[in-house]
This record gives C-alpha cells, structure tokens and sequence, in this order.
C-alpha cells in the first residue's frame, strides 16, 4: 500500500493557537495628568478546524503534513487596543472522515457533509487588559491576564467511504467482478487472491433513474479481526453501509460455514455491524446445474435473503438489484440505520501510519506560578477546550 494514492489513515499532531496576554499600559499624554490604566485585550489563539470537502477522496494531503498549528494571538496594546487574532487552521477531508484521540482511541467527531464544520480544537481566549480591573479603591491596577494557553492533541483521521451496500466474502469470491458489471467502476480483476488492495465504489443504475452506491472492499480471511490478511484494514468501509452483501462461490465446500465465517469476522471487528440489513449472493452460480442448485438450496444458512448469480453470464443480477433496494429503503432499515464507529485499538492502527516521532518545541515560556488569585481574577479558564462542532 506504500505506493496506493488512496490514504484512508493518518495520524497527525495539533496544536491551537495560545491567547495574547492582556496588556499593563497606562494612559500618558501631556495634558492628561494620571490617565488611567488603557491596556487592551490579547487576541484570541487560531483554531483547529475539520471541513469537509467532496472534492476529495482520500487523505493523501494530510500524509505529508503531519503537523498542523495554528498561530498565536497578539497581545493587547494601549488605549484599549485589542491584540490580532491567530489564524485558524483548515484541513480539509474527503466527506465520511471520522476523528479520533490518538491517545485512548476514543471517537471524537465525523465529517459526513461537504462544507461541514468542526472545531476540533478551540484557541486560547485572550488576556483581559489591566482597564478591566480598575476599581474605586484600586485605580491603577498594575496586572493583567495572560492569554488562554493552546491545545495539543494527536489525532487519528478515518476515511470510511459511503456507499448503501458492502460487499464482504473472501478472495476470488467474485466481487469486484460483480462490481464492473453492475457499475462503470473497473477494479482490478483477476484470477489470483488479493487482487482488489483498495477499496472501490460503483454507482448501480436500477429501473430508470433511481440508483445505488456499492462499496467494494479486499476480501477478508478467517482471522482479519486479528490482523490476518488485508480485510482487517479495510472493514472500516462497511461500517457506514446500510446493507452488507456477503458473497460465497458456489464451488465452495460449505457455503453455509463460509458465511458463518464472515458474519463472525465482521462481528468480531465491530459488534454493532451484525445488526445491519444482510444479504448473501451465491457467486459463479453459472457452473451450477439444476439439480446442485437443489442441492445446495437445503445447505443455506437460515433467515437471510438469498439469490444465485453469475455476473459473468448476467444470471441473477436483476434479482438482486431487486433485492437490494427493497433492503436499503424497507421501513426496518430506514428506522434503525446508524452509522457505527467503533473506538481504535491495537488490532484497528496501522503501523506504518501510526509509528512516527513528533518534534515538540515548548511555546509557552511564561511562567506564572507566582500568581496568586489576589493578584487578578479568572487566572485560569475553566471552559470546555474539547472537541466543539459549532
């Protein structure tokens, strides 16, 4: 995957911006004998923000920038001037990214719409200029406060394709095969296991103008929950799918265990994923004859849709595309369609991305540990820094 221009991982450090200090100047002028106190406010610290953008398919930008800080505010300067904000930082991502700490793995917030806004970290408030404290017994209050300090925090982007249908079976069961005869997408296909290293999406024509999205991923082996193969990767593109498609060759040894088989990696990888809409499509159905269809008819796993198709010959295929979109808009379906996201562990990293050493500068060189709270009021902010989406 080193040379794949599709990145659907990254981890990357932020850093908001830090408030400016609150100014200490006093009013002079010729004629205006003991001015006052006039020191402006410190300008807010610059944001950490997400935005979505459709125009975007994979997180390849962010590859190469690893660190994103915003800049600080300015401090306050006199007659009442306030200090420069900082700038804001805006990364962009493709639409269906979702955020996590990349310290605990917790999930922290999800981008699923193009121009959508997150505030993922939130800059220092400025300082409040000495003006501020001035009181009836304390005219010339000689403090101010510092600025809010800034906000770092390593984050882990996950691009999750969204598509109405998964597609989940083996190597060679046949998907991405399926894919290029119901869509224009043309995934790589051929007759040796692993073909597909990426994910693919197709859009499906049904009956005029409706249509669907089909999300194929690398065929998962007995295992992937715990890091086998490729599919353990990838498994976080279904988990925005509404139906998952779990596709068995019909020259398997077992097709009822080979489903059992991927129900239970799928599970395993995210429990919440077994609750969605199934169906199971019997691949390669052309090398059946009527009475091995019988046959295995009697060996299908129960309670689950099920249609035999050949996307080679075209057997089947209007049945399923029938069967589908009855799944993806049955009122069942439509009432309990959530949109999972499981937190990161060890198992759901990946190395290669997640392995890299950050070169910290320490920026705040003020020390202020001989403050007390006569000194000013509000010293510290107390407001929620956390991720904020408005």
């Amino acid at each position: 995957m080193a040379d794949s221009n599709f990145i659907d991982y990254v981890k990357i450090l932020c850093r908001s911006g830090k408030g400016g200090a609150g100014s200490r100047h006093y009013h002079r002028a010729k004629y205006i004998p003991k001015g006052g106190p006039d020191g402006g406010d410190g300008g807010r610290g610059g944001h950490i923000i997400l935005r979505g953008n459709r125009h975007m398919w994979t997180l390849l930008p962010l590859r190469y920038t690893r660190h994103v800080f915003a800049t600080d505010g300015q401090s306050g300067g006199e007659n009442k001037s306030t200090g420069k904000d900082g700038e804001d930082k805006i990364i962009e991502v493709p639409i269906g990214t979702a955020v996590f700490d990349a310290e605990n793995g917790q999930f922290l917030a999800e981008i699923t719409e193009d121009g959508e806004e997150i505030k993922l970290l939130r800059g220092g408030k400025g300082g409040l200029g000495n003006w501020h404290f001035a009181t009836s017994t304390n005219r010339a209050p000689r403090y101010a406060q510092p600025g809010q300090p800034a906000i770092e925090k390593a984050v882990i982007l996950e691009l999750k394709l969204l598509g109405d249908v998964g597609l989940v079976g083996f190597p060679n069961a046949g998907k991405s095969t399926l894919l290029s005869s119901l869509s224009s997408a043309k995934p790589k296909i051929a007759d040796y296991p692993f073909t597909t290293m990426e994910p693919s999406l197709g859009i499906v024509q049904y009956r005029g103008d409706k249509s669907f999205v089909m999300a194929d991923i690398p065929g998962i082996i007995e295992g992937a929950s715990e890091g086998k193969g490729l599919g353990l990767r990838f498994l976080r593109h279904i988990e925005r799918n509404a139906v998952l498609l779990f596709m068995v060759p019909a020259d398997s040894d077992d097709i009822k265990k080979d489903y059992e088989v991927l129900l239970k990696e799928v599970r395993e990888f995210n429990p919440e994923l077994a609750d969605k809409s199934r169906v199971l499509a019997i691949t390669k159905s052309d090398l059946l004859d009527d009475e091995l269809r019988e046959a295995l008819m009697a060996e299908l796993p129960e309670g689950i849709p099920t249609v035999f198709i050949s996307a080679v010959t075209g057997q089947g295929l209007t049945e399923l595309k029938d069967l589908l979109w009855r799944e993806i808009n049955s009122e069942e379906n439509q009432n309990n369609y959530t949109i999972t996201h499981r937190n990161l562990d060890v198992r759901h990293r990946v190395e290669e991305e997640d392995n890299f050493i950050f070169e910290q500068e320490d920026t705040d060189n003020e020390d202020f540990s001989n403050y007390t709270d006569e000194d000013w009021e509000d010293e510290f902010w107390d407001e929620e820094t956390t991720v904020n989406p408005e």
